[in-house]
């Protein structure tokens, strides 16, 4: 039978100086509430691309400028009309927004869950699967991934218009690329080793 994740007898009444510091994480309530507006910008961001993608579709060339100006690579030719690249650069900005909102959604909702307090989501259909195990490791793993996919967007915008980048430019993201994966394999990895630590020492006991 698991254990209860949350303790059955009475917590311990604070001092007034420990209840003061325990109730300085309520501090980090604004900076999650502002989170929670970047994200709404990123929605906004979101359907203005999407619209724009919609409306040069249809031949609107308002529309289109909009879109070649947000793609647009300096040194890069101009297209004259919406043709495959321009388009795969547009999805993957929105891919890029998606990915970017999903880890803000981690930060504010496992960040909160783990630095500021409960959330009590155990019998709620929408929980996220890794609210329920979620701690500051198993956040910063999580994290790390998400850079390292929001990374592997990046580089792939750049790979598509490799003609109008110095060849310095394309190595020295690549191999920032390389480091975010590194780091993020160097994180799950000590997270493993924590756990298997952890797991170790309560079957000793």
């Amino acid at each position: 039978m698991s254990e209860p994740r949350f303790p059955t007898t009475p917590p311990r009444k604070l001092t007034p100086l420990n209840a003061l510091i325990f109730s300085s994480r309520w501090l980090q309530l604004p900076l999650y509430l502002g989170l929670i507006l970047a994200q709404c910008v990123y929605v906004f961001h979101f359907w203005v691309e999407l619209k724009d993608l919609i409306g040069a579709a249809m031949g609107n060339v308002a529309s289109l400028q909009h879109l070649l100006d947000a793609v647009a690579v300096p040194g890069a030719p101009r297209p004259e009309k919406l043709n495959e690249a321009t388009i795969m650069l547009v999805v993957l900005g929105l891919i890029d927004v998606v990915m970017i909102s999903n880890l803000l959604i981690m930060v504010i909702v496992g960040g909160y869950e783990t630095f500021v307090s409960r959330m009590h989501l155990e019998n709620h259909p929408d929980q996220p699967e890794w609210l329920s195990h979620v701690n500051a490791s198993v956040l910063k793993t999580k994290l790390a991934m998400a850079i390292v996919g929001i990374s592997s967007i990046h580089l792939l915008k750049t790979f598509i218009n490799a003609g109008a980048y110095r060849s310095e430019v394309i190595i020295a993201q690549t191999v920032i690329h390389t480091v975010f994966l590194l780091s993020a394999l160097a994180i799950a990895y000590t997270d493993r080793i924590m756990t298997n630590t952890q797991a170790a020492a309560k079957a000793n006991h």
